[in-house]
């Protein structure tokens, strides 16, 4: 089963951590620099860090953008 395309397909990011926080950060970077609305990046960062578990907190992630970890 193929994955579901992030909303922001455009949006690409390559992650060097685990680290919740930079994440979440690169993200938002990544999205500031796309253009996209400052609300959009709020409700992104809104459901992101609502995660608890770090396997949700990933797929929230990738429900946004183009999540990818660096090789």
């Amino acid at each position: 089963m193929e994955a579901a395309s992030p909303i922001y397909p455009d949006v690409q990011v390559t992650v060097r951590t685990r680290n919740r926080w930079a994440v979440a950060a690169a993200i938002r970077m990544a999205m500031r620099r796309a253009g996209k609305d400052r609300r959009e990046i709020d409700r992104f960062l809104a459901e992101a860090l609502a995660q608890d578990d770090p396997r949700e907190f990933q797929a929230a992630c990738r429900r946004w953008v183009d999540l990818r970890a660096s090789a």
